[in-house]
C-alpha cells in the first residue's frame, strides 16, 4: 500500500514558470496524472504557451479568484468553485488578465501524464 500526505505550501515551486506552480504529482511520485496547484498573479499565464495536447485531458478547478481561459472560440471566465475541462486537440491558454485585482489559485489535473504538448499558432 502507498499513501502520501502533502503540505502543498511546503512543495518547492517549479522553476522557470510564468506563475507559481507546485507539482503535487512530482512530490507524491504519481505516474498516471499530472497534478499541479498554481498561484497566478494578474498578468501571468499558467502554461508556457498557448497550446494543445494530443492525448492529455486537463481539468482546471478554481480555488479562488477568476481564471480566464482563451480558446479559438473565445475566452471563458471560470469562477471560484467552478471547473473547466479541456479535451485533447483543444487549444487553450489559461491566465489571469492584467486587469484582474487579485491572484487566482487553481488546481490543474492532466491525464494521462504524457509530454504531448504542442504550441498553437493562431490563424
Amino acid at each position: 500500500m502507498g499513501y502520501h500526505h502533502l503540505a502543498v505550501d511546503d512543495i518547492e515551486p517549479t522553476p522557470d514558470r510564468p506563475s507559481v506552480q507546485r507539482s503535487l504529482s512530482d512530490a507524491a511520485g504519481l505516474e498516471n496524472a499530472a497534478v499541479n496547484r498554481y498561484e497566478v498573479a494578474p498578468g501571468e499565464d499558467i502554461p508556457l504557451a498557448y497550446h494543445y495536447h494530443d492525448d492529455q485531458e486537463e481539468l482546471f478547478y478554481v480555488l479562488s479568484g477568476t481564471l480566464a481561459v482563451e480558446t479559438p472560440e473565445g475566452t471563458y471566465e471560470v469562477d471560484e468553485d467552478e471547473a473547466f475541462v479541456v479535451e485533447p486537440d483543444s487549444p487553450q491558454r489559461a491566465h489571469n488578465p492584467e486587469s484582474a485585482t487579485e491572484p487566482v489559485r487553481t488546481l490543474v489535473v492532466g491525464a494521462p501524464a504524457v509530454d504531448d504538448v504542442h504550441p498553437y499558432e493562431q490563424e
